[in-house]
């Protein structure tokens, strides 16, 4: 998902759907540090996911002041353990202010 941002609110919606319990497990294991780190980081607006009426799946909503605060969050997030441990994890999200 690279591409050129450009200046302005940047959110994300969508989904995180797991395919396994495993998965499932994988999420549930590492998403409270997940939400503390990005939470904290510059320029967040908001950021939760939450478990949906399907406990495979995880509903993902997350603002960002501007474009480059939000690419810094997937730069992190690429690195992180969040990263690599939920990185088979199929998302469906939509991007709104690039």
């Amino acid at each position: 998902m690279k591409k050129r941002l450009v200046s302005g609110e940047v959110s994300l919606s969508g989904q995180l759907v797991c395919l396994t319990q495993d998965q499932a497990g994988t999420v549930r294991d590492h998403l409270q540090l997940h939400l503390d780190l990005t939470r904290a980081e510059p320029g967040c607006l908001s950021f939760n996911v939450t478990r949906t009426s399907n406990p495979l799946v995880w509903q993902v909503e997350e603002r960002f002041e501007h474009a480059s605060a939000w690419e810094a969050h997937q730069e992190r997030v690429t690195g992180s353990e969040w990263g690599h441990a939920t990185a088979g994890i199929e998302r469906r999200y939509s991007v709104i202010g690039l």
